[in-house]
């Protein structure tokens, strides 16, 4: 429109306004209108006619809106009912739109900006009925981005007198400014003198959004360390206040140690010498402090040892590591009292001490009393062996009426019943000394054995020193020893004899302190043979006699051997004496083993061999 036009236009406005000056009219409006930024906004304006058979034929709309800085207006709109003309040049030319009815007027502005945060301006004119107008102030809104917390890096200690810096909160471009509020495991904070400091700023992007920023300063105590702080950011938007929370952060609390407690880690039970023993400390400070280890001494002082953090090992322990165990903060923030403590005790066995020593030599018929102790500190068991099998319990051992029997090794074993791996053994060899003995109570053997057969003689003696044994026949009988055996305390001799008639011997034994002796009766018994020529009646007499004489020795020899097997002289796969005769018998001698039965613990014989044939060497004595 030319200004031409636009002066024509409003000479006419005027004209019809001095026409209709009775009338009035008034125009009514929201207070504020709310938008989100890039959405369309839509600004009602109404007006009305006091008069309502006064309404004016013509109708005209202005729209302005204050420049931001001058405050000045500036007209974006105007039109009636024919004309609807936006402004040019100006910043909403292409982005706004009016529609207008008979009852009012709209207008709409597309793609909302933040400089369109304003007010707007209608002005109706009526002509006659008057010129009114009233505004509306668009307020724009843009929801913050999600706040981002940040919690300092380190710890921070509670002897700080001062809050210290906590964490940080940003809430980035939203308009208008966000407002940012602390919380400390949810419930909110609030600034207090020495306490909590909170810092809060903004800055203006180049798009003219806000970033607000918040620091929080807290001074943060041990029951801190596990608490949880997080913020909030509360931005308004059309028709409400929305929040939005943060994550939380935690903040890592130094202090010292408050408690300290000392353990033995390892080995469990009862500690012996030798052990290797770990020790562990462990207190309640942030961070975890390391700690000193030392031992008390007698004189008061305690003594530091070399440790690795909070494990001290003590390498292979001794009686000598016995005592009060201490470990303390090596921070030194914590006070003198506060330390862990324990007592460490170390079980020992000494070696066993026997008396008498190694080796001890008694008489026959005496008594000893041995002895076995072993310092501990724990109580002891002990118990006496020999030949493996127990003799004793008890720290002593008591040995009566020495016979040769009790010679040998005695072991005495020392054990801690509450601690089986302690234990200790020692030894007494005991030797007893007496005159020679033959085994067996017979002071003469009679025996009776078929002429042409062999016969084996033994004699077992003991004593000690060991005895000799010497063998004596009477003329010129041949004889020879088949086996021979010597110990500490018995010497053993078997010799092999032909029969060839009736003969008498002598087993002598004799050692330094005396002598004994047996004596053996052979009575040699034909071998009765056929005749070659004789009567019927004469061989009919002799083969009787025969039978009777086979029947009575096999009866005889049925007898030894049912007496031998009762008294388990030959039992099934025994070895012993009949083995060694096995030397220099055939497979068909008889051995015959006879025994006292007097003495049923010795072990004396006389072994009794019968030859079928003499197939064994003699050697002349």
């Amino acid at each position: 429109m030319t200004l031409r036009q636009q002066g024509a236009f409003f000479c006419l406005f005027l004209f019809l306004c001095s026409r209709n000056a009775w009338a009035r009219v008034e125009v009514t409006m929201r207070k504020s209108v709310e938008v989100y930024l890039g959405d369309s906004a839509e600004i009602p304006c109404q007006y009305n006619f006091t008069e309502a058979n006064s309404v004016p034929r013509f109708v005209m709309i202005q729209w302005f809106v204050k420049d931001q800085v001058s405050s000045s207006r500036i007209r974006i709109y105007y039109g009636d009912d024919d004309n609807q003309i936006v402004d040019e040049d100006t910043e909403y030319t292409g982005r706004i739109q009016v529609t207008s009815d008979q009852h009012g007027t709209q207008l709409t502005i597309q793609e909302v900006q933040l400089s369109d945060q304003r007010e707007f301006i209608c002005q109706v004119n009526g002509l006659s009925a008057g010129t009114t107008e009233s505004k509306t102030h668009l307020s724009v809104f843009a929801p913050p981005e999600a706040p981002v917390i940040k919690g300092v890096q380190g710890g921070i200690s509670v002897t700080n007198e001062m809050p210290s810096k906590v964490a940080t909160c940003e809430a980035r471009n939203g308009f208008p400014k966000s407002n940012i509020t602390w919380y400390r495991n949810n419930i909110p904070l609030v600034s207090s003198a020495g306490r909590v400091n909170v810092w809060t700023g903004d800055t203006v992007e180049s798009t003219g959004l806000y970033s607000v920023h918040s620091t929080l300063e807290y001074r943060v105590l041990k029951e801190d360390k596990d608490a949880n702080f997080s913020c909030e950011v509360s931005f308004f938007v059309p028709g409400a206040i929305r929040t939005a929370e943060s994550v939380s952060v935690g903040v890592t609390v130094h202090y010292p140690a408050t408690m300290v407690e000392l353990w033995r880690e390892s080995p469990e039970g009862l500690i012996k010498e030798g052990d290797t023993v770990e020790l562990r400390c462990q207190g309640d400070g942030n961070p975890t402090p390391t700690f000193i280890f030392s031992r008390a001494r007698e004189s008061g002082a305690d003594e530091d040892l070399d440790s690795r953090g909070n494990v001290l090992m003590l390498q292979a322990v001794s009686r000598r590591d016995r005592g009060l165990y201490r470990c303390r903060p090596r921070d030194g923030t914590s006070h003198d009292d506060v330390k862990g403590e324990m007592e460490l005790n170390v079980h020992y066995l000494d070696p066993a001490v026997v008396v008498p020593k190694e080796s001890e030599a008694m008489l026959k018929g005496e008594d000893l009393t041995a002895s076995c102790n072993a310092l501990s500190s724990l109580k002891t068991s002990t118990v006496w062996y020999k030949d493996s099998k127990v003799v004793g319990v008890g720290n002593t051992l008591h040995l009566q009426d020495a016979t040769y029997e009790t010679a040998g090794e005695y072991v005495c074993e020392v054990t801690v019943p509450t601690l089986p791996t302690l234990h200790t053994s020692g030894s007494v060899h005991i030797v007893v000394h007496g005159g020679p003995q033959l085994v067996g109570d017979e002071q003469e053997v009679h025996l009776e054995e078929v002429v042409g057969k062999t016969v084996n003689l033994s004699c077992e003696a003991r004593g000690h020193p060991a005895p000799g044994i010497t063998w004596s026949f009477d003329g010129s009988q041949s004889w020879h020893e088949v086996f021979s055996e010597s110990g500490d305390h018995m010497t053993y001799s078997v010799v092999s004899v032909p029969v060839n008639s009736d003969i008498r011997a002598m087993c002598n034994t004799s050692n330094d302190l005396g002598i004994d002796f047996r004596a053996f009766s052979i009575k040699a018994i034909p071998l009765v043979t056929s005749s070659a020529a004789f009567s019927p009646a004469e061989g009919s007499g002799v083969i009787i006699v025969v039978i009777i004489l086979c029947l009575l020795l096999l009866a005889i020899l049925g007898s030894v051997i049912y007496f031998l097997h009762k008294k388990g002289k030959i039992p099934c796969g025994r070895s012993g004496k009949q083995d060694i005769s096995k030397e220099k018998t055939a497979k068909d001698d008889i051995v015959v083993e006879m025994k006292n039965n007097a003495n049923a613990k010795s072990e004396d014989t006389v072994l009794l061999k019968a030859v079928n044939g003499d197939k064994n060497g003699t050697n002349e004595q």
